[in-house]
């Protein structure tokens, strides 16, 4: 059968791939350490558990508005004025099956063929594959560990042009864990309010915050609020990725074309995981905090055993819960022509799965995942370690 030319174009989820091949050699028998997964180990608080069991009970199981039930908007708006200091009505929320489906809609709505939507690398793996499937042209913007891998105006300023029409800026960031300070965020308002550029704030990783913290670029004024699209969601932020929640808070025109496009697409979200959601933004704050302090511990853990392994270079991630270190030295004197190939060594040799950085639009470095136990992590670092030593010595 033969496929469209916008499906043969997509390059698959390497992260999805990893996770997919480490479960394969775990049925085979294979003792596995999975350090690729975007999701917390742990399960859903029982609370929202509970909640989302009497909303079923009420029989809260029918059709619901396409761009999600009035109690999760309010919920929503409630959250950004006190979290974030951004004042959102009702028209100005569309709730979606999961931040990922939420940008999709961000992007169809927005773009024609031929418009440009400025990506700073490294890059979640989605956003590119999804301006591809809107008919724009992504435009990478290389940073790397010399600039922090963060986006500054004057680099942003190279790649402006007439076709520009949105910049994707994700903080705290993933792959990176890199988190954008209050000035820098400043600086990149000023320059991007003198435009017409739509700025997509995917803020997923809001609450997993350890060294300053979280602001939006959205807040900085009316002007620059009305340019912006805040993604959220509560997948990663009370360990709820399979209930595929996340919500954008925009412009009402651009709410109205996303619900337009869900209407005759995906019809509203799972009711159940919407009532989920409503529990988890009323929820006090304890789940949050403990929650904060455990990937802290896990961050400062899993850093410290990286600094071990020789020849790797890495800067202290801020945010999120992944360490993105250079292994290009590493990987050439274990005799690897490329950082690829060393993760598939590795993968083979030591069953231990990261993701290379190629799928992140850098090359030289891989992703590691510390959504896993403090004991679990520690026995994968001793096999990266190990591995390293043995190929060196080998070569």
């Amino acid at each position: 059968m033969k496929l469209s030319q916008r499906v043969q174009n997509l390059t698959p989820s390497q992260t999805i791939a990893i996770t997919a091949k480490a479960r394969e050699l775990k049925a085979e028998g294979l003792d596995v350490i999975g350090l690729g997964a975007g999701e917390p180990d742990f399960n859903t608080p029982d609370e929202i558990i509970e909640k989302t069991y009497e909303s079923l009970k009420k029989g809260e199981t029918k059709y619901t508005p396409a761009s999600g039930i009035p109690e999760l908007k309010k919920a929503i708006i409630k959250k950004m004025a006190r979290d974030n200091n951004l004042d959102y009505s009702m028209d100005e929320i569309f709730v979606g099956n999961g931040a990922k489906h939420v940008l999709y809609n961000v992007f169809q709505a927005v773009l024609d063929e031929g418009d440009e939507v400025l990506v700073p690398t490294p890059y979640w793996v989605s956003y590119t594959e999804q301006v591809k499937l809107a008919e724009g042209t992504p435009v990478l913007i290389e940073t790397d560990e010399s600039t922090s891998f963060k986006l500054t105006p004057e680099l942003l300023d190279q790649h402006v042009n007439e076709k520009t029409r949105m910049l994707v800026l994700n903080s705290p960031n993933n792959p990176s864990g890199m988190v954008y300070t209050k000035e820098e965020l400043k600086a990149l308002a000023d320059y991007l309010e003198k435009t017409d550029i739509i700025v997509v704030a995917d803020e997923i990783y809001e609450v997993l915050v350890y060294d300053g913290e979280h602001i939006s670029i959205a807040s900085f004024s009316e002007k620059i609020k009305k340019q912006t699209v805040v993604i959220n969601g509560v997948s990663k932020s009370h360990s709820m990725t399979g209930w595929r929640i996340g919500y954008a808070c925009a412009d009402s025109a651009l709410i109205k074309g996303m619900t337009g496009l869900a209407s005759q697409s995906t019809s509203n979200p799972t009711t159940p995981a919407q009532w989920a959601a409503v529990a988890a933004y009323e929820m006090d704050k304890t789940f949050l905090d403990s929650y904060n302090e455990t990937f802290r511990n896990r961050r400062d853990h899993a850093y410290d055993l990286l600094m071990t392994v020789p020849h790797v270079e890495c800067i202290k991630p801020e945010g999120a819960f992944y360490l993105f270190p250079n292994f290009k030295t590493t990987a050439v004197k274990c005799g690897f022509q490329t950082v690829d190939k060393f993760v598939t060594a590795l993968l083979e040799d030591k069953q231990v799965a990261v993701v290379p950085g190629s799928a992140f639009g850098l090359d030289d470095n891989i992703r590691i995942s510390y959504s896993i136990s403090e004991e679990m992590m520690t026995e994968a670092m001793t096999r990266i370690k190990n591995f390293v030593t043995e190929r060196i010595e080998g070569v």
